[in-house]
Parts: C-alpha cells; structure tokens; sequence
C-alpha cells in the first residue's frame, strides 16, 4: 500500500521560505514521477510542481517558478519542496503526489497522495 506524509508546513510571514518534504512507502519510489499540488480555500486543487522519476528535469506552475524548487532523493524515498519569497497568495494546502509514468500537470493523473500540509503566509 502506497503511502505519502507530507512535513514542513507551517506560518510564515511573507518573503520567508518554508521547505515541504514528502516522505513515500509502499512503493518503488524510484519509478514514480512525483508531484506538489496546493489548494487554497475556497479554490480548486491546482499544479505546483514535478519531477519524474530521473529527477533530470523540473516542471512548475508560472505562479511558483523562479520561487519554488522541487528535488528527489531517490536513496531516502523523499521529495521536498523548497519554497522562497513566500507570498499571501502561496497560503493553501499543499499535497504530495505521486504516479506511474510521465509528467503531468492535471491533478487527476496521479494516483496516490498524501493527507496534505497547510502553509499559511501572513503578509
């Protein structure tokens, strides 16, 4: 059985960075692209950031690049993601992702995910 816990969320104040970690069991992680989605109140889950199972490459939403960097360590089964310059908008729950396979933005193409961790940005 699949399981993703997502760790690191919290309050910040805007400008300050928080780093999000997805810890995976259960699975052969290494054959996993994984993924970062968020949901604020009141919105639909939407995109944040991949990585496929290499780690070669990246992939962000325009409101998070250049701020946000997601990275795998294939050794301990983690994702993280590092988020800078926070902003109010970036207040949301944020989940861990995982599924077989290519790189995908819709949230409906991945097949496991954690419980989520909220982060709250004060401005």
């Amino acid at each position: 059985q699949v399981q993703l816990a997502e760790s690191g969320g919290g309050l910040a104040q805007a400008g300050a960075s928080l780093r999000l970690s997805c810890a995976a069991s259960g699975c052969t992680f290494t054959t996993y692209t994984m993924g970062w989605f968020r949901q604020a109140p009141g919105k639909e889950r939407e995109f944040v950031a991949a990585i496929p199972k290499s780690g070669e490459y990246t992939y962000y939403a325009d409101s998070v690049k250049g701020r946000f960097t997601i990275s795998r360590d294939n050794a301990k089964n983690t994702v993280s993601l590092q988020m800078n310059s926070l902003k109010p908008e970036d207040t949301a729950v944020y989940y861990c992702a995982g599924k077989n396979g290519a790189v995908y933005y819709r949230d409906v193409m991945y097949d496991y995910w954690g419980q989520g961790t909220l982060v709250t940005v004060s401005s």
